[in-house]
């Protein structure tokens, strides 16, 4: 019997678009156990991120809905921290105070100032990043910066950890890193992942399931892949595994075959809501004060 951890239940979601309705997800189902860790792959303007943001708390579903340790998700909240492809940080703060953002948000109460600053050290430990603590976002590269963010998002302990293409906007190598890095994290920590994702081997060598979505308007759940593979794992290794290479084949067929959704269905308009980056409610699940001017970054790692 499957534990539910994360109970994502008939959603389905519509937004106002120029006078009429768009329809960018129907009727998604999807469990997930406790410690698990799952991508979201497909076409862009398939509702990845549509889904990321209904269990962020970001939208609501327009029927349907998530359920969290027996409790509805309605707004953001600590216990879903995002990681977005950029990274978010404060641009005037450093490293160690970015991440002491979040943390005297969610601890301030349970936890003394030296307990604080223990935990951030630890955090930025984790990935890597106690040796920059200092410095400020400007004079650490884009893979440092996409580490802090990882770190601020984990110093939240969130029950459930919502990536969105983290690793999207870094240059191969920083992005192999960042993955192995990962994948440790969460070895150690056990944290239930979500990820979205266009890179088919990232998502093999991360997952335990990959979620393939349809295309959308009217986007659903095409085919759940189960990912067998033996951890830890190895990239290496797993380049020339047959099993590995089979997985990624059934993720390209499904991709290439660009399934539909119930067309039908389907609105004139072909674009996808996502959620605004300088909304206020993206502060509880960044653990920041968005109100401030956010940094894009360009660097390469």
């Amino acid at each position: 019997m499957t534990i539910k951890y994360l109970d994502i239940t008939g959603v389905g979601i519509e937004f106002d678009t120029n006078g009429s309705k768009f329809r960018a997800l129907q009727n998604v189902n999807l469990t997930l156990k406790k410690g698990e860790f799952v991508s979201l792959i497909g076409h862009s303007g398939c509702g990845k991120s549509t889904v990321l943001n209904i269990v962020a708390g970001l939208h609501r579903a327009t029927e349907g809905g998530v359920v969290l340790e027996g409790k509805e998700v309605t707004d953001p909240g600590p216990d879903r921290a995002v990681v977005f492809q950029n990274h978010s940080l404060m641009p005037w703060l450093t490293v160690y105070e970015n991440v002491a953002l979040a943390v005297d948000q969610v601890f301030r109460k349970s936890k003394s100032r030296a307990e604080r600053k223990d935990w951030i050290a630890h955090n930025l430990a984790l990935v890597n990043m106690e040796h920059a603590m200092g410095k400020l976002p400007g004079e650490i590269s884009g893979g440092m910066k996409q580490r802090v963010g990882i770190a601020r998002c984990l110093a939240m302990q969130p029950k459930v950890l919502l990536m969105d293409e983290p690793f999207g906007a870094l240059d191969a190598l920083t992005r192999a890193q960042l993955q192995d890095s990962l994948m440790s994290i969460q070895a150690e920590l056990g944290n239930t992942v979500i990820m979205i994702t266009h890179d088919v081997d990232e998502a093999v060598l991360l997952s335990d399931r990959i979620v393939m979505m349809s295309n959308g308007p009217a986007a659903t759940i095409g085919e759940i892949l189960p990912v067998n593979l033996e951890r830890p794992r190895d990239r290496l290794v797993l380049a020339e595994d047959p099993d590995f290479v089979h997985l990624r084949q059934q993720v390209l067929a499904f991709l290439y075959a660009k399934h539909d959704a119930l067309p039908e269905e389907r609105p004139v308009q072909a674009e996808a809501a996502v959620a605004d980056p300088a909304s206020p409610k993206l502060a509880a699940v960044q653990g920041a004060d968005d109100s401030g001017t956010r940094e894009h970054d360009t660097e390469a790692a």
